[in-house]
């Protein structure tokens, strides 16, 4: 039964699933194509190299090399894109951050993460939008969420879930001594109603007047929008939409992503009990990352890497991060493939 089939294209939901499911197969059917043209061309050259036509043996010793490196590529490719895939990693997600321990200075650290994190979604060419914040009292943020879309959104950015600790002398600090302050960084995949039924009457909505600075009727008309989920307790908010309705959709997407989250959370615990890690499955309240300020250095405490490059980090350079700990996630997967 074909994407095109009357039925499924009437059938939104199982639409929109097959359609997932084909894009996730076309990356890896692709390649496998262009892998079986170079290894029918390398067993071809090998062939020639026997050969009693001197002109055909020169020409598979040119071709050699070449081929042998796309089929190596390729090999190492295929062996990647055939690793099992957490089924959350090509989803849109929801960034929280929370200022933690440290006070005024924890609140700055909170506002650098998310400038970090906005800048390094900026360079992946994914949009992001701020969805609610409460602001400290000197600057930064006491705690910040921000809705994330592109591609492979969740798998990139999971790994930054956990504590990430701040070593710098505050500019109140009189003393130049150095303090140690926390933010709680968050990454939850962003549910899609195919994923996670909200039913209606489990909700219950209020609605308040928006606060902040902003056009003359930010006081009068009530846009801001509380949402609790009765039979769990859970409550969002949001405000940065200027219209009621607008401000209700975006906090059912954020509702339900926290409890598609707490069923994903516990998929994860269920596999950290097999891995011999916590890559991306870690406790949220695990400390992950140190910024050292003084020293100009980042240090990853999973994977033990340490980055001498804190002002490029913190303006957004986190590849080298993401990546080393994509490759240790990959290959904790294969060794368990493998047991």
């Amino acid at each position: 039964m074909g994407l095109t089939n009357p039925e499924i294209i009437s059938n939104q939901k199982e639409f929109q699933r097959l359609s997932k499911e084909y894009r996730s197969l076309e990356t890896i059917v692709k390649p496998f194509e262009e892998y079986k043209r170079v290894l029918s061309d390398y067993e071809l050259s090998k062939e020639a190299l026997n050969s009693n036509d001197d002109d055909l043996r020169e020409l598979a010793k040119m071709e050699m090399p070449e081929l042998e490196e796309k089929k190596d590529r390729l090999e190492k490719e295929l062996t990647k894109l055939l690793i099992p895939k957490d089924p959350q990693d090509d989803k849109n997600a929801i960034l929280e951050i929370r200022a933690g321990t440290g006070g005024d200075e924890a609140s700055l650290f909170a506002g650098d993460l998310l400038n970090m994190y906005l800048r390094y979604c900026s360079k992946r060419g994914w949009k992001t939008a701020v969805v609610t914040e409460s602001e400290g009292t000197v600057g930064g943020y006491k705690e910040v969420v921000v809705e994330v879309q592109g591609d492979d959104v969740y798998g990139t950015l999971k790994f930054e879930s956990g504590v990430h600790r701040v070593q710098r002398v505050p500019n109140t600090e009189t003393q130049g001594r150095v303090h140690t302050s926390a933010a709680t960084v968050a990454v939850m995949p962003e549910a899609e109603e195919i994923d996670f039924e909200l039913k209606e009457s489990d909700v219950k909505m209020e609605t308040a007047r928006s606060g902040g600075a902003g056009g003359q009727n930010v006081n009068k008309v009530e846009t801001k929008v509380l949402l609790t989920h009765i039979p769990t307790g859970e409550v969002v908010v949001c405000q940065t939409e200027r219209s009621q309705l607008g401000n209700r959709e975006k906090a059912m997407t954020m509702l339900r992503s926290r409890l598609y989250e707490a069923q994903v959370r516990k998929q994860e615990e269920e596999i950290s009990r097999h891995r011999k890690t916590l890559v991306s499955t870690g406790d949220r309240s695990a400390k992950i990352r140190t910024y050292n300020w003084p020293q100009g250095r980042v240090t990853d405490h999973r994977i033990g890497l340490t980055s001498y490059n804190l002002d490029a980090v913190i303006n957004g350079d986190i590849d080298e991060f993401i990546e080393q700990l994509q490759m240790a996630e990959n290959a904790e997967k294969m060794t368990n493939q493998n047991a």
